[in-house]
């Protein structure tokens, strides 16, 4: 699959660098997702019943107790992402994790979520201690990572809780670092066993010195 055109456009923009690349996902990685989304549903008298790792078929109608169809679920991701700054806040000890992590190496974030969304996530992003670039797509994140990479064989490593997204920057970039991080832990017991390559960490506790040692710093 090629890269979002919109994705592309944002990493032409960037600077040029030839530190070791750390490319790292917002939610759930930078960000608490799961904990403030639970209750951005409770406020509008909708539950969250962890059955498996989705969304669909999980949230559910606390007075019928019916789960809300794919577009009710997308509809509702669209405004907890409009109000992000209401509600999220920053994954324990990945302020400090990441910023000692950039001093040496090129620290980029690549956000699964409408590209609408992007200047709201900046300013909450920026206030929570994550100034670092920021990329949003629409599409999967192994092309982005490829294009932001170039044509050089600096060391990079990407962080993500959601195991495709870790798959596809697999498929694109054959030696990339690959860590997978959940802040809500709670959902790794819905997981299917972890492909090969990917290392677990539980917190930015343990995954910071692993990050550093397979970046070289």
């Amino acid at each position: 699959m090629s890269e979002d055109p919109e994705t592309a456009r944002q990493i032409a923009e960037l600077a040029r660098d030839s530190r070791p690349l750390l490319v790292l996902d917002v939610d759930e990685v930078l960000l608490e997702f799961m904990v403030p989304f639970m209750r951005f549903l409770d406020a509008q008298g909708l539950t969250f019943l962890a059955t498996s790792f989705k969304l669909t078929g999980n949230v559910v109608d606390l007075k019928t107790q019916i789960p809300l169809e794919q577009e009710a679920v997308s509809a509702l991701l669209d405004g907890f992402f409009h109000a992000q700054a209401e509600w999220q806040t920053a994954a324990l000890g990945a302020a400090d994790a990441v910023a000692g992590l950039a001093l040496g190496a090129e620290v980029v974030l690549l956000t699964a979520m409408p590209h609408r969304h992007r200047d709201i996530r900046r300013r909450h992003l920026d206030a929570l201690g994550f100034p670092y670039p920021l990329l949003t797509t629409e599409r999967a994140k192994g092309p982005a990572l490829r294009l932001l990479r170039g044509e050089t064989s600096r060391p990079v490593a990407f962080v993500d809780d959601i195991p495709h997204n870790l798959v596809s920057v697999r498929d694109a970039v054959a030696d990339a670092h690959l860590f997978n991080l959940m802040s809500y832990r709670e959902m790794r017991a819905f997981l299917p066993p972890m492909p090969d390559g990917i290392v677990i960490t539980d917190d930015w506790t343990e995954a910071r010195p692993k990050i550093a040692t397979a970046l070289g710093l």
